[in-house]
């Protein structure tokens, strides 16, 4: 049965056993066991994969056999990207535009569609939109009115001496002897003034690109010491004066994606552009991790279920001993354990983000499911087409050598998984069910 005989069938209800084909079978969908989204969001999955499969495969194929240099250089691929991401239209007034019912949907199917056509290129497009979108979540129409759609954004948080540690400035998973040492960038606020000094590490997603940055760095108010627990959070014009930046950085995958170090010589920005202040930089560093976890996730999903779908072709396709390689029982056991991890990572992608956009307030350890258990299988997945086109599956030729590089560079951005792990399980904790100490 094809696929649209099976949407039609699902509609009907199903069909009694007596009317079933000799030998039942039921083709998945584009999104697998999940019926095609209706209306207006099935029309921008079908946009969506449409510009993945036409545009963001082919130029992450290029970028990824470029220098960081190039990758970033007047007529770069990477711009033919920018440009046709940005004519899809997806800005804040248009996410305002669904209800909160197809909101779920809508931020999932969007990162699911970006992270297949490409992992990097995905997480560019993520990252281009966290100013524009924290500012929205924290009510703040200051930066909307200043600093208008569409801009390149990006998130500074770790810095060359703070990677995960960045993450936790309430000290839930610190050694008991740690200290966080110096910070690498502050924010003094005095006098209607943000003055910044200090830089961001090369892992700054689209520091090289960017033109608005969201900031998060220790804070220094008054005359007292720099403190990264009450910190702040900055949106930062990237063309200010003092601003500068570091060579982009080469690395082992999603090359597609520029990163790079950035700069603060006194930049002196006025109080507005204060996102969030010391006093509540805790709530801060929640609001925008659970945000990018849940996006980590989605767009991993979509790296997953590419090296799922090239795989499944592949086998189909290659012969070995005489038959289609997927009639061996390995290569068919292989599969189907490739499709649950897919499923599961999509199933816990839908689900804790239609819970956390529901919620009062969305849970952060709930957010650390969706990235860890995504990145984790997306691993694993592509792991496992390498491991089935045998040596074509190294061969830079063949799409799952470089799915592969994305998804293990995944495992460690926002956060390793190890230390989100921690965290996560920490945030779990229930203050009613502890015992009070004597």
């Amino acid at each position: 049965m094809n696929h649209m005989a099976s949407v039609e069938m699902a509609k009907a209800g199903p069909r009694p056993f007596a009317a079933w084909d000799r030998q039942p079978y039921v083709k998945l969908g584009a999104l697998g066991a999940e019926l095609p989204p209706p209306g207006i969001v099935g029309e921008l999955q079908a946009t969506l994969h449409a510009f993945a499969e036409r545009t963001m495969r082919p130029a992450g194929r290029a970028l990824d056999r470029m220098s960081a240099e190039e990758v970033i250089a007047d007529g770069s691929p990477l711009w033919d990207f920018w440009r046709g991401y940005q004519s899809l239209g997806i800005d804040m007034a248009t996410l305002a535009t669904f209800t909160p019912e197809e909101m779920p949907f809508v931020f999932t199917i969007l990162f699911e569609e970006l992270g297949w056509g490409d992992a990097g290129l995905a997480i560019s497009a993520g990252a281009g939109v966290l100013p524009h979108y924290m500012a929205a979540k924290f009510g703040n129409d200051f930066v909307g009115r200043t600093y208008p759609e569409p801009m390149i954004g990006c998130w500074g948080i770790t810095e060359p001496d703070h990677g995960s540690d960045s993450i936790d400035p309430g000290r839930q998973i610190f050694h008991p002897q740690g200290q966080y040492g110096r910070p690498n960038c502050v924010a003094k606020i005095t006098d209607g003034k943000v003055i910044l000094n200090g830089q961001k590490s090369a892992w700054v997603s689209n520091g090289p690109i960017a033109e608005l940055g969201i900031l998060y760095c220790a804070a220094q108010v008054g005359d007292g010491p720099p403190d990264p627990q009450r910190g702040a959070v900055v949106v930062v014009p990237l063309n200010a004066p003092g601003v500068s930046r570091g060579k982009p950085l080469e690395k082992m995958g999603q090359r597609a994606l520029p990163q790079g170090e950035i700069f603060f010589d006194n930049v002196t920005l006025d109080i507005d552009h204060l996102l969030v202040a010391p006093e509540d930089y805790l709530k801060g560093v929640y609001a925008i991790h659970a945000e990018a976890n849940a996006l980590m996730g989605a767009s991993f999903v979509g790296c997953a279920r590419s090296a799922y779908e090239h795989a499944y072709a592949y086998a189909h396709s290659r012969r070995q001993g005489g038959v289609p390689i997927i009639r061996h029982q390995d290569v068919a056991k292989r599969l189907f354990h490739m499709a649950r991890k897919v499923e599961i990572a999509r199933a816990i992608s839908r689900r804790v983000t239609t819970f956390n956009l529901a919620n009062d307030m969305p849970s952060l350890p709930a957010a650390m499911f969706v990235k860890t258990t995504a990145t984790q299988h997306a691993f694993e997945v592509a792991s496992d087409a390498v491991q089935m086109l045998g040596g074509n599956g190294v061969a830079r030729e063949y799409p799952v050598e470089k799915i592969f590089r994305d998804a293990r560079s995944s495992l460690i951005e926002d956060g390793c998984n190890e230390v989100l792990a921690i965290k996560g399980g920490m945030g779990m904790i229930d203050p009613d069910l502890l015992q009070p100490t004597a």
